[in-house]
């Protein structure tokens, strides 16, 4: 059996192979262009790529777990034929009105983002469900046919339905669907009761909107794939990598898109808790840097973190989703001068161009081409030599902040990777804060294109002490694709303070019930080799205006007690605000049930076992520009000839095929048993 992990980006597509039982190394990896905007060419230029590397059979059995932004890009480019809403008589504005709050506090001209559609393509629909679920007004038929008649007028083909109170009671919802499918059969019809069903208008309005909206591009592009994948293989299953870090069917990703928004991010970190199981009691902040931002997660007891909101584009996502935060600086962050300051970032030269070094027209200075000013990258060995850097262009790039600083252009491309520093530390320091975590009580996984290089520089900035670099830092996301779960959230509203033990009970073994139903609908029930539930309870002390999720530790839900959920809140509320009260009255708000089907794949660390192979001898030497410092004669080690336990001293460049590992000053690297490389900061 092979299984396949595919993460797709703006510049290279991503391919990790595990063969089980079989091939020489553990993992199969390799990159190939992407192919923007018709990203399946790409895909399939990969996949026979490894199907002739590896001599696959046509009936051998394959799994892709395919992780993509074609969701996303579909949601920030605003790009999708438009959409109609459904919403209760009175609510039509929730869209303009959203939450009035400014985005950026500090900036008092700032204003709301743009709604995804405009006023008139939302629909006022007569009916009205109680907060408790009691129907105040019926569903009114002919105001639903009107609206029918307006939206096919406008010759829109997709409508999302979000009624308030919904959650508590979807039966209105339910029957406008028939109505509408009853009026126009080709309209597709998406319900916020089914997307993610908790309080919240506005939120549950956008979910079910951000869903319909993505839905014709995604089911697009997934039909090109698997007949693709049909025409090439005779026993293959697609599925899709999602938010939570884990993965659903190609089926299931047609009919909800919108819990693909953030897949990308999400198996990065999902790949990350491959490594932190040597050591599960540490924290770990895992870091992804790419072209153009830099994505940073928290893995606490083995757990990543999990939020229920973040953002997408303008707008909120309100589901479980791991906690990831964006920080505007990547490889192709752009440096120049706003008035008298000089900033790096967030704008990015994007694939396209793409940095000066690439030679595809590109002309303003990157952070890539500061890498390659300062020694960081070799320009004749990078990507393993399937791409060639041109330093002439580099220069030419920064030769005007240079300029204007009066340095040389080293000089400003060191002050570039500064800056870039900076800005990391600027949204790491707060969020570690925010997790009541001490970044000394951490280790740093750095992968993606540039974390190997940039990941030792942050971690020597705020007082990491460890570093972790993978084995295929670059490819790191598809490796997430590789050992993903099938993974699915279920979710009950209770919203009251007195929770007894037997409802507790009772509401978990339903959830439990829906998810492994949900389970069973992905795949053959056969191919799951493992099922682990986790049991969820976001929990308050009366009078106040958030809650905390806290999981439950329990191997079923008739072992779970209303203590051990208030217990847990305790704990949880005294680690992140350094209080709790024992004696204060609390109130459950929600409680949701995740299951997690395991399919056959990698196990351990997803690592060859290395040997020892002697003492590392440098390939070459070069000079490196670190802060304002130069280093000549820095070694150069092949990360490939590097056996078990090798150590070697900052400065130097340990090199491979997908990345280029910086090691500074004060810091000493080695070689894990399992392939990994450790960087520790001396003091």
């Amino acid at each position: 059996m092979i299984r396949v992990g595919v993460d797709i980006g703006g510049t290279f597509t991503d391919f990790v192979v595990w063969r089980s039982g079989g091939q020489p190394a553990p993992l199969y990896c390799f990159k190939v262009p992407s192919t923007p905007p018709h990203f399946a060419d790409g895909f399939q230029q990969g996949f026979e790529r490894m199907l002739a590397e590896l001599a696959v059979a046509p009936d051998e059995p394959v799994v892709v777990m395919h992780g993509t932004t074609v969701s996303t890009n579909a949601v920030i480019e605003r790009s999708q034929p438009p959409v109609a809403l459904f919403v209760t008589q009175g609510f039509r504005d929730i869209l303009e009105l959203q939450r009035l709050r400014l985005l950026d506090p500090t900036n008092l001209r700032g204003c709301r983002g743009l709604p995804l559609i405009e006023r008139h393509q939302v629909f006022e629909i007569r009916q009205r469900t109680a907060a408790d679920g009691g129907i105040i007004e019926a569903l009114s038929a002919d105001s639903v046919a009107r609206a029918v008649a307006q939206v096919r007028d406008a010759g829109i083909g997709s409508i999302a339905v979000a009624f308030i109170n919904s959650y508590q009671d979807p039966q209105h919802e339910q029957r406008a669907r028939e109505l509408i499918k009853a009026l126009d059969a080709g309209l597709d019809v998406c319900l916020s009761s089914e997307v993610w069903p908790r309080p919240g208008e506005y939120e549950r309005a956008v979910n079910a909107l951000l869903n319909v909206y993505v839905k014709p591009r995604m089911s697009s592009y997934l039909q090109q794939i698997e007949r693709y994948l049909a025409s090439r293989l005779r026993h293959v299953q697609l599925f899709i990598t999602r938010s939570n870090g884990g993965a659903m069917s190609a089926r299931e990703a047609r009919h909800f898109p919108v819990h693909t928004l953030l897949s990308g991010p999400a198996s990065g970190v999902t790949a990350a808790q491959l490594i932190t199981r040597a050591a599960p009691e540490r924290h770990y902040l895992t870091m992804d840097m790419g072209g153009t931002s830099t994505d940073i997660s928290l893995i606490r007891a083995g757990t990543p973190s999990v939020v229920e909101q973040t953002e997408i584009g303008d707008f909120p996502l309100t589901m479980p989703v791991t906690g990831i935060e964006a920080i505007g600086a990547g490889g192709g962050s752009i440096g120049r001068f706003d008035g008298p300051v000089f900033r790096v970032g967030p704008k990015s030269a994007g694939a396209w161009p793409g940095p000066a070094c690439f030679a595809r027209g590109g002309t303003q200075p990157t952070v890539t081409d500061a890498y390659l000013l300062c020694g960081y990258l070799d320009a004749a060995t990078f990507l393993g030599g399937d791409m060639v850097l041109d330093p002439a262009a580099a220069r030419a790039a920064f030769a005007p902040l240079a300029g204007r600083m009066e340095k040389t252009t080293a000089g400003a491309a060191s002050a570039a990777i500064t800056i870039a520093t900076s800005n990391m530390v600027a949204s790491v320091l707060p969020y570690l804060a925010r997790h009541g975590v001490d970044p000394q009580d951490v280790m740093l996984v750095a992968f993606g294109g540039n974390g190997a290089i940039h990941g030792p520089l942050l971690a020597a900035e705020i007082g990491i002490p460890q570093v972790i670099i993978p084995n295929n830092p670059s490819v790191f996301c598809a490796v997430g694709g590789v050992v993903a779960e099938l993974t699915h959230d279920t979710v009950a509203i209770v919203q009251q303070g007195a929770m007894d033990t037997d409802r507790l009970q009772r509401t978990f073994a339903s959830l439990e019930a829906q998810a492994r139903a949900w389970l069973a609908r992905q795949t053959d029930p056969a191919n799951v080799i493992a099922i682990v539930v986790e049991y969820w309870a976001d929990i308050r002390y009366r009078g106040q205006s958030f809650q905390i999720p806290v999981r439950i530790e329990a191997p079923a839900p008739d072992l779970i007690t209303t203590g051990m959920a208030i217990d847990a809140f305790h704990t949880e509320h005294l680690r992140l605000h350094t209080h709790a009260d024992s004696q204060a009255a609390v109130e459950f708000i929600e409680l949701r049930a995740r299951v997690r089907g395991a399919l056959a794949a990698p196990g351990g660390n997803a690592s060859a076992r290395l040997d020892g192979r002697g003492a590392p001898r440098p390939c070459g030497y070069r000079r490196l520009r670190i802060g304002a410092v130069s280093f000549d004669d820095c070694p150069v080690y092949d990360r490939a000839g590097l056996g078990a336990d090798a150590r070697v001293a900052g400065p130097c460049i340990i090199s491979q095929s997908d990345a280029t590992l910086l090691v500074p000053p004060s810091f000493t690297a080695r070689v894990h048993a399992g392939g990994e490389i450790i960087l520790t900061q001396e003091h």
